[in-house]
């Protein structure tokens, strides 16, 4: 079924290269079809985007641009199509030369919508909501230090997972389970799967393994007293928050889903084989990452 597509926003990242020549061409080649087009161009920490209503948004950049495209849309059911402006991602499946033919195809149907869970991330400190985020990736509550312990209390639901005293801990949705959960030793999971991975960093007691529970549960990590260093949490590795001893993280499946338009030359198992260099290396045409 074909796709009504009147309104399109444009994010451009343009610390990549060619990323604002690329967005000035899509948005003439739209402007010229009848399409109102709204553009959005940042370098570095970026503001928020036009908050009307739109049919479609292009996200011009890499993984990080799409992140940042799916927490300001979360709100608000936008399918992104993610333009990769230099070696392929997780996210950005597109190369900047298909951008016309994904939309094309996007508009006559024959792409599919994949909805990728989100987390809902608050703050709890001295029983008030001290501050609240949104994550496609993870949330990482870890030591501002190098190399020091920290120590944290996990529950899942009304059940008590333990005391943790490691480098720091991540939740992890199915799509940041390729990003720094992976690093830490995680599992991979598919990214339409409803699931959340608990991955200790380095625990000092090598019992505590990634965990995954599944997507409607909600997890809680206390920051215990006597702390030796500063605590942080950072979120989809773009939001940071200093922590304080006793503050409650609570991380859980958000009431949407970010909408990321799926390329069809490339499925995520294509990706993953090629970044992860699996069978003796990336195939011919794809960049190193």
């Amino acid at each position: 079924m074909s796709r009504s597509v009147q309104s399109v926003l444009i994010i451009a990242n343009l610390e990549k290269r060619r990323a604002g020549e690329l967005a000035e061409a899509i948005r003439r080649d739209l402007t010229a079809e009848g399409i109102r087009t709204e553009l959005f161009e940042f370098a570095g920490e970026p503001a928020s985007p036009p908050s009307d209503h739109y049919d479609l948004a292009f996200s011009l950049g890499g993984d990080g641009t799409v992140l940042f495209a799916s927490r300001f849309l979360a709100c608000r059911p936008i399918p992104i199509i993610g333009i990769n402006m230099g070696a392929f991602g997780f996210l950005t499946e597109i190369a900047e030369h298909e951008w016309r033919d994904a939309f094309d195809e996007y508009r006559a149907g024959r792409l599919e919508v994949g909805e990728r869970i989100l987390q809902d991330v608050s703050v709890e400190r001295e029983s008030a909501c001290a501050a609240s985020f949104v994550g496609l990736n993870d949330t990482v509550i870890s030591a501002a230090g190098i190399a020091k312990i920290i120590r944290l209390s996990v529950r899942v639901g009304s059940a008590d997972l333990g005391h943790y005293r490691a480098d720091g801990i991540i939740v992890a949705t199915p799509t940041g389970s390729t990003a720094h959960s992976a690093a830490a030793g995680g599992p991979i999971l598919d990214p339409r799967m409803d699931a959340l991975i608990i991955n200790p960093i380095c625990p000092f007691t090598l019992s505590h393994r990634p965990i995954v529970v599944p997507g409607h549960e909600t997890i809680s990590v206390r920051v215990e007293q006597q702390q030796r260093t500063e605590v942080l949490m950072t979120v989809d590795g773009q939001l940071v928050l200093p922590l304080q001893a006793d503050d409650i993280v609570t991380v859980r499946r958000h009431r949407s889903c970010a909408q990321i338009v799926r390329a069809r030359r490339r499925s995520f198992y294509d990706v993953l084989r090629n970044k992860l260099n699996w069978s003796g290396g990336p195939e011919p045409g794809w960049a190193d990452a």
